[in-house]
């Protein structure tokens, strides 16, 4: 299954449960995320946050993998 139809039939599932799978739902996505921010603290989330929104804003420019591979190298042959 694909995932926009994993989402596509998650909506679906929500729009027609009953609170308390909603509920039961919302406190498995809402652990998830909370194990994923004790990996940074608040000075870190907002810097990559920060990141994010002048990325979309088009304040900062992003780079393809393949040329941001190379700068890499370069920097690590040129030590």
């Amino acid at each position: 299954m694909t995932e926009r139809l994993n989402r596509e039939k998650m909506h679906e599932y929500i729009d027609q449960a009953t609170e308390k799978k909603n509920n039961t739902i919302y406190t498995l996505v809402e652990n998830e995320v909370e194990d994923r921010t004790a990996l940074y603290n608040e000075a870190t989330l907002n810097s990559f946050r920060a990141t994010s929104n002048g990325y979309f804003a088009g304040k900062i420019k992003g780079f393809p993998m393949n040329e941001s591979m190379e700068r890499i190298r370069k920097q690590i042959s040129n030590k």
